[in-house]
């Protein structure tokens, strides 16, 4: 298993990756719109699969909740997609080991966010035409029970849900850094995955699809403000859990690593250092 300081190194390089990959604006859109709907898959899933243990009174349906979800990040990590919750932990770290600058964090998580968005939107969409939600009746009751404990969540639990969810999603993300075997890597993934979803915080990616399948479907909690108001408090949350916490709580432990000017890449708008 890698060290932190070693982790870190290559969290720098991932940042830089993923700051100039946006130059690109075609791919990035495609690789952040796949993101977004790799976690749309998990949450279609794990409806699909809790659904009907809820409906039948199951108390494993948080468990298999939980158990299932996995397989989103699975997808986003192994197939590859810019995903906006780890990209708040890798390009946070970047930004304090100034290989990237602050604006250029801005507008990548910014972009990452708005093509994120788009991908789940699609998703959701397909999902709704092709009536699975409809034959599986336990999966719409599940979405719509959803959105309706959404709708009665305060400014701050939302926040707070959100802190919690990208602490375990970029922990998850991070453990898979330290680690070469991609068995390994999977495991880490679920286990950190299971916590978020059976403790019930909150994704902000996750409830974009959420929010858009409750939209397309005229559920009566699913409102373009509700969903704003959502997506804001709770990516707000996540931005706090995965780069303040997470990102910036391992570059301290890794010793606060800054990159002399020499070696910084040859990246527009990449900041030098000074110590």
């Amino acid at each position: 298993m890698l060290t932190i300081a070693q982790t870190l190194d290559l969290q720098q390089d991932a940042a830089v990756h993923k700051a100039t990959a946006v130059q690109s604006v075609g791919r990035f859109t495609v690789s952040a719109m796949f993101a977004g709907a790799y976690i749309g898959v998990g949450v279609v899933l794990m409806v699909c699969t809790a659904g009907p243990l809820i409906a039948a009174g199951d108390g494993m349906a948080k468990l298999v909740s939980g158990l299932v979800f996995g397989v989103a990040l699975t997808i986003v990590v192994f197939a590859g997609g810019d995903l906006l919750t780890s990209a708040m932990m890798t390009l946070t770290q970047g930004a304090l080991m100034r290989v990237v600058s602050w604006w250029r964090w801005a507008l990548v998580l910014a972009a990452t966010f708005v093509a994120n968005l788009l991908g789940a939107v699609v998703f959701a969409g397909l999902v709704v035409v092709s009536g699975v939600l409809e034959s599986n009746a336990p999966a719409g009751a599940m979405i719509a029970d959803m959105l309706a404990a959404k709708a009665h969540e305060t400014p701050a639990e939302m926040f707070v849900r959100g802190i919690l969810c990208n602490v375990l999603v970029c922990l998850a993300i991070w453990m898979c850094a330290r680690v070469k075997s991609e068995i390994a890597q999977i495991a880490l993934i679920f286990a950190a995955i299971l916590a978020f979803i059976s403790s019930g915080f909150e994704h902000v990616v996750a409830n974009m699809t959420t929010y858009s399948i409750g939209l397309f479907t005229g559920d009566p909690h699913a409102t373009l403000g509700g969903m704003a108001v959502n997506l804001l408090c709770v990516g707000a949350g996540n931005l706090v859990g995965g780069g303040a916490v997470v990102g910036a709580g391992y570059w301290f432990l890794g010793g606060s690593p800054r990159v002399l000017p020499a070696s910084v890449t040859a990246l527009p708008g990449a900041a030098h250092a000074h110590d």
